[in-house]
């Protein structure tokens, strides 16, 4: 096994591999790599003696290892981005599950493929989503690594807040009605890559927050007008990681589910089931971890034909 972390968060990589070589882990059966993609992911991707790439990261990156491994026809498992919704029916109770939703998107500042950063709403019901979001974003405090109090920390990087920034700035130029946070830092926090929780409303699916991966604490309210134009919401996106759907009724969010081109979907909540296959559709990935799939990925399959003589 040859690791390369990210070089923008290579540092819990780094003390897990230092705990594998402290619990005696023979040499050669574990290793790490340090360096950028261009330079080292590709490297090791092209490779003629690595059997399987297994890659987690963006979808642009992904289809670029893709390519390169493509030419010795290794395997490549990839795990990649996202652009999951929310679908809230309109029997859902939305005091309980749009807080919930809501801060699935927030934790980890927005930095998780799977964050539920999309969330449709029955016009009818779209006054009340926005109050409610908006209340729990105000309570949202971002922080520091040393603010016991904080809910929320930094982005990875200078260039991912840029990025994060861009986004808000292009949400406000398009049309969508900016009802929390904002561009910029949060009050108290001049320095540091900290952004301010975000929630647009009234936003057409679209529109460019609604389709691209923002990788950030910003959250996109879509109106929708009957059941099937909410799962056709839902579908419109090239990704197909995850999504989650509320409902009083979990037989109807089942069966609404089932038609949600994603590889996971939540039902009346945020849990994540570790034995379960993690993964997704279309440009998410075509990786499954976790669980007996997550083993078999590392897998491959072999047949031995004929009647040889043996002993056992």
């Amino acid at each position: 096994v040859v690791v390369k972390p990210s070089e923008v968060t290579p540092v819990v990589a780094y003390i897990l591999t230092e705990a594998i070589h402290e619990a005696g882990v023979p040499p050669g059966v574990y290793n790490m790599v340090m360096g950028d993609g261009p330079n080292c992911g590709e490297v090791i991707a092209a490779h003629p003696d690595v059997d399987l790439v297994s890659f987690t990261g963006s979808t642009r990156a992904g289809r670029r290892i893709s390519e390169v491994a493509a030419k010795t026809l290794k395997g490549v498992r990839t795990e990649l981005g996202g652009k999951s919704a929310a679908l809230l029916l309109e029997d859902a109770d939305f005091k309980k599950l749009v807080p919930k939703f809501v801060m699935h998107l927030m934790s980890n500042s927005g930095q998780s493929c799977n964050a539920l950063s999309r969330m449709l709403v029955p016009t009818s019901r779209h006054a009340e989503a926005i109050e409610i979001a908006k209340k729990v974003v105000e309570g949202v405090k971002v922080g520091k690594s040393a603010d016991s109090k904080a809910n929320i920390g930094p982005l990875a990087s200078q260039a991912q807040w840029e990025r994060v920034q861009g986004y808000i700035q292009t949400g406000i130029k398009e049309g969508a009605n900016l009802v929390a946070g904002g561009p910029g830092r949060p009050e108290g926090l001049e320095e540091g890559f900290f952004v301010k929780p975000t929630i647009f409303a009234d936003v057409d699916n679209k529109m460019t927050i609604a389709q691209d991966e923002i990788f950030g604490p910003v959250l996109s309210i879509i109106p929708y007008n009957s059941e099937e134009e909410a799962i056709r919401i839902a579908n419109d996106t090239v990704y197909g990681l995850n999504n989650a759907v509320g409902s009083a009724s979990p037989e109807r969010a089942m069966q609404v589910a089932r038609k949600l081109r994603s590889g996971m979907v939540m039902i009346n909540d945020t849990t994540v089931l570790p034995d379960a296959p993690f993964g997704g559709y279309k440009q998410s990935g075509n990786a499954r971890e976790w669980g007996t799939m997550g083993i078999e990925e590392y897998l491959v399959t072999k047949t031995m034909a004929g009647k040889p003589k043996s002993n056992l």
